[in-house]
């Protein structure tokens, strides 16, 4: 079992690092990686010009049990919005002064979609993926 979270944990940090140079060949600066604060993680944290942008990073072998998108529930969202919150206060720094973005990368098997400005502030965070 140990040896499967070790796999998991090694793959997830390859994909994020396939993302992270992804999202730098299309313009954004690299912040920070693998964010954990109060229960939360935010797995990229890059720089789109002046704004903040919360990269989600997921990956699926296949789409038999739906594709890595439908991963990212109402509550993985809330926590990933509290986790920003959180990083922004560090920085002197809140959601209503920095302009922010919170995307997500899915990759299900060989197919790969940059979901940009993915879920909001203003959204009610209902289900939508």
């Amino acid at each position: 079992m140990k040896k499967t979270k070790n796999n998991r944990y090694a793959q997830g940090c390859h994909y994020e690092q396939q993302v992270k140079q992804f999202l730098q060949k299309q313009g954004l600066v690299f912040v920070a990686e693998n964010v954990k604060i109060r229960g939360g993680e935010i797995d990229l944290i890059m720089r789109d010009k002046q704004t903040w942008v919360f990269v989600e990073v997921r990956f699926r072998q296949n789409a038999q049990y739906g594709d890595a998108v439908t991963t990212i529930t109402r509550s993985k969202r809330r926590k990933i919005l509290r986790t920003a919150s959180f990083w922004l206060y560090q920085r002197d720094e809140c959601f209503e002064t920095a302009a922010c973005r919170f995307d997500v990368c899915a990759i299900t098997g060989q197919k790969f979609v940059w979901l940009k400005d993915a879920f909001n502030l203003n959204e009610n965070l209902s289900d939508r993926f």
